[in-house]
């Protein structure tokens, strides 16, 4: 196992700091009721993406389902001041896919946040405003171009910030970003310090890599780190990702020094995610195993 023995900590029996080899419906009703605080997951979209160990290509009803099934047993294993942040995709053809999921997940949640995550993004000049740094036009970003004259290439993602009655209270300036107009610091009543709510538009690129990705939909670390700061960090808090794919969440949680528990079904994903914690951990001179 990845971290900890089940003797040294354990939720119900299943080791903490650790992915286990199981479906994720299986993982979970295996953990406490409230046992967990924060929830950051991407499940497969169903269009068809090139797993190991799953195919990405159901019938909508049955895939749809099996969302429910996720959203009740995420919902029985979430504290009551617990987050749900749920990252799910469309594709061109079929955009409707996020906002199906999202509704299997209404009758056991509330949506508190609905975050943009902005993958590429296009600037013009004149648009910008006064920054001195900037000086032309800019486009930033990676994205897959969409090769159709009826659909535009897919530059966002959605991230629906779940919570059981709506009513989580957040670290908002903890992923706060500086104000552009230094006047406001002191004229406005909250505005105490050079810092601001970022909003619910957050963008994070992919890293810029030259050999082919090992999973075909995984998230840059930096969206499942801001997702945890974001609810709120403190010690002993643990962070569930029930399709833990090659780690990302649970690397997050490294560098923030809080727990992680996750499920993944494919021993090669879960093969490379324990080389990439074990990596993390020599960096920050913890023990990774």
């Amino acid at each position: 196992m990845i971290g900890v023995t089940e003797e040294e900590r354990g939720v119900c029996g299943l080791a903490v700091n650790t992915i286990h080899i199981m479906d994720c419906v299986e993982g979970m009703r295996r953990l406490q009721a409230g046992s967990v605080d924060v929830i950051v997951t991407s499940p497969p979209y169903n269009i068809g993406k090139n797993y190991n160990s799953y195919h990405d290509r159901k019938p909508r009803q049955d895939y749809l389902e099996w969302m429910g099934e996720v959203a009740a047993e995420a919902a029985r294993v979430l504290a009551d001041d617990g987050s749900f942040f749920l990252n799910v995709g469309g594709k061109p053809r079929d955009p409707w896919i996020p906002f199906d999921v999202v509704q299997r997940f209404r009758a056991h949640f509330e949506l508190q946040n609905v975050i943009h995550w902005i993958k590429s993004i296009a600037i013009e000049k004149e648009d910008v405003g006064d920054y001195d740094r900037i000086a032309g036009d800019i486009a930033v970003g990676h994205y897959q171009p969409v090769n159709s004259p009826r659909y535009l290439s897919q530059c966002h993602e959605h991230i629906f910030h779940l919570t059981k009655n709506g009513d989580v209270t957040l670290d908002k300036l903890a992923i706060g970003v500086a104000y552009q107009d230094k006047s406001n610091i002191g004229r406005w009543k909250a505005a105490k310090r050079d810092l601001r709510d970022r909003g619910n538009t957050w963008f994070i690129p992919y890293p810029t890599i030259r050999s082919s990705l090992p999973h075909p939909t995984t998230f840059p670390v930096k969206l499942p780190e801001m997702c945890i700061r974001l609810h709120g960090c403190r010690p002993g808090l643990l962070v569930l990702d029930p399709f833990m794919g090659i780690g990302s969440t649970a690397l997050a949680a490294i560098s923030l020094g809080v727990d992680y528990i996750g499920f993944e079904i494919d021993p090669a994903y879960r093969g490379i995610a324990k080389t990439r914690i074990e990596e993390a951990c020599r960096r920050r001179g913890d023990p990774g195993d």
